[in-house]
């Protein structure tokens, strides 16, 4: 599909119908080498680190990526916010979940420099332990982890909140630094696992944020040259 900017230019858009092209689900190839699975004292001694450096009276946490679209717990209250000194970048390496071993899918996570903007949920002010528990669950994965929580300030139209957010460390395994946007786009194009392809976490992102106003200039960008990867007549899933 394409859109017409002012001006009269034309510019593809990623689409359901471009991503059915590429959505398929591959074997689970489990932790990468070198890597393993958070045990659960493992997760409650960083809840426990978490509470230590900030106890919350209302529980918020920052949304930038899959979050908004699939958030997994309760939620009573969503507004939009800005991060200043971070900014969304596809920077985690996935080699399970939306990748393989073969073919590495590319994550968003909050980078460090400019700005963000998202949502920021307010959750039930009761049992702050069991839900960062369940947050740290489905957020990190490996271990040594390199998707992170933080605790982050935002601002929004009500005033700056202190809200639990997921960042990149840049010291981490799966950490995949600045990349140009038309790398991005041709991983995100062919990447998928067993929760899906790559294309698809993408388009759900971009429809999520526009739902709610937010325009992310190089998120749009990626997913003009993803749905122009596609739609290529020389096109293949497979790495060249």
């Amino acid at each position: 599909m394409t859109t017409t900017r002012p001006g009269g230019a034309r510019q593809a858009r990623l689409t359901t119908e471009l991503v059915a092209r590429v959505e398929r689900f591959e074997a689970d190839p489990g932790p990468e080498p070198g890597t393993s699975e958070h045990s659960d004292a493992e997760f409650d001694t960083l809840v426990d680190e978490l509470l230590a450096q900030h106890r919350p009276t209302e529980l918020w946490v920052f949304a930038y990526g899959s979050l908004i679209w699939n958030p997994e717990f309760e939620v009573l209250e969503t507004r939009r916010a800005k991060a200043f000194g971070w900014h969304r970048a596809f920077c985690l390496k996935l080699t399970r979940w939306r990748g393989t071993r073969e073919l590495p899918a590319l994550m968003l996570a909050l980078d460090r420099g400019g700005s963000c903007q998202g949502l920021v949920y307010r959750l039930p002010a009761q049992e702050h332990e069991q839900q960062l528990g369940l947050l740290m669950r489905r957020e990190i994965d490996a271990n040594p982890a390199t998707n992170v929580p933080r605790w982050i300030s935002v601002k929004t139209e009500s005033g700056v909140l202190r809200a639990l957010a997921f960042v990149a460390a840049p010291d981490g395994m799966a950490y995949a630094g600045k990349l140009p946007l038309t790398e991005v786009a041709w991983v995100l194009a062919r990447a998928a696992g067993h929760w899906g392809s790559a294309a698809q976490y993408l388009l759900r992102t971009v429809s999520m944020l526009e739902e709610h106003g937010i325009r992310d200039r190089n998120l749009w960008q990626v997913q003009h040259l993803v749905a122009r990867e596609i739609e290529d007549p020389q096109f293949s899933l497979k790495p060249s």
